[in-house]
């Protein structure tokens, strides 16, 4: 059974960094993508950023600029380097993997808080 387990997540001042992993396990093969999303206090989830098998990577444009998406495919596993963090940015951040029909399989969820 698939699992996906972030990590990384945590309390910081705004300006600081922070850099989120998540370790895909239970399955053999690669994810055609993987990538993240977040979740506000009171607000919808949405998408953050994704990373293709091809290293290509998409964003959204409230975090170009200061969040880098990464990928090892040889470990499976995925990372968002976060930095010059806003107090907007507080939220639970979900990896999610990537099938090629375009379903997604999360994680649980890892905090982030930015505040001073």
């Amino acid at each position: 059974q698939v699992q996906l387990v972030e990590s990384g997540g945590g309390k910081v001042q705004p300006g600081g960094s922070l850099t989120l992993s998540c370790v895909v396990s239970g399955v053999d093969f690669i994810f055609f993508a993987m990538g993240w999303s977040r979740q506000a206090p009171g607000k919808q989830r949405e998408w953050v950023a994704r990373i293709n098998n091809g290293d290509d990577t998409n964003l959204i444009d409230a975090v170009k600029g200061r969040f880098t998406i990464s990928r090892d495919l040889d470990k499976n596993t995925a990372s968002l380097e976060m930095r010059d963090l806003e107090p907007e940015d507080t939220a639970v951040y979900y990896c999610y993997a990537q099938y090629p029909n375009g379903a997604r399989t999360y994680g649980q969820g890892t905090q982030v808080t930015v505040s001073a």
